[in-house]
C-alpha cells in the first residue's frame, strides 16, 4: 500500500513526511544509476535542499513526483559536469565482458549499463521502484507513450542480452 500524504503546501512537519517516506527510494533509485553510494546521497540530499526552497509552492500530493524529477535533473546534470571535467581513464576502457560471473545481479548490472540512459531510467522507475507509467512521465518529461516505446525497448535490448549471456554462462 502506497503511503498516504494530503494536499496542501509544504511546511516542516510535511517536509519531514517527505523525508520519511521518499527519501530511501529516491536514493536506491540514485544508486542504481550512478553506483556511488556517496554521489547518489549528495544528489538526494541536493534534491531536498531544493524542495524546503520552494516548499510553499509544491503541493503536497506532487511531492514524491517533484522530488524524483528533480533528482533525476540533478543526477543528470552531475553527470554531464563530470563527463565534461574527466579524462577518458583505464576504467572507462575496460571490457563489457569479463571471464567469469559470480553474481546474478552483476550480470543484470551489467544489462543495465548497456542501456541508453533514459531507458534505463524507465526500466529503473517501473521495474525496480514500481512506479506507473504516468508517474515515469512526470519524472523524465516524457508522455506514456514514450515511457511505453521506451521501456518496450529497453526491456528488449535485456532480454537479447540475457539470453546471450545464458549461451555464453551455459
Amino acid at each position: 500500500m502506497r503511503p498516504h500524504i494530503e494536499s496542501g503546501p509544504v511546511d516542516t512537519k510535511s517536509y519531514n513526511q517527505c523525508v520519511d517516506l521518499y527519501s530511501d527510494r529516491v536514493y536506491r533509485y540514485i544508486l542504481k544509476n550512478l553506483k556511488d553510494a556517496d554521489g547518489a546521497k549528495d544528489v538526494v540530499q541536493d534534491a531536498y535542499a531544493r524542495l524546503w526552497e520552494v516548499h510553499d509552492t509544491i503541493d503536497l500530493e506532487k511531492s514524491k513526483s517533484w522530488l524524483f524529477t528533480t533528482a533525476y535533473r540533478v543526477m543528470i546534470d552531475g553527470i554531464r559536469k563530470n563527463s565534461k571535467q574527466s579524462p577518458l581513464t583505464e576504467k572507462h576502457a575496460e571490457p563489457i565482458h569479463s571471464t567469469g560471473y559470480s553474481d546474478l545481479q552483476e550480470i543484470l548490472n551489467e544489462a543495465l549499463d548497456l542501456l541508453v540512459p533514459i531507458q534505463k531510467q524507465v526500466v529503473l522507475l517501473r521495474d525496480y521502484e514500481g512506479y506507473s507509467y504516468e508517474e515515469i512521465g512526470e519524472i523524465t518529461a516524457l508522455n506514456p507513450s514514450q515511457v511505453k516505446v521506451y521501456l518496450f525497448r529497453a526491456r528488449k535490448k535485456l532480454k537479447d542480452y540475457l539470453v546471450s549471456m545464458e549461451n555464453i554462462i551455459g
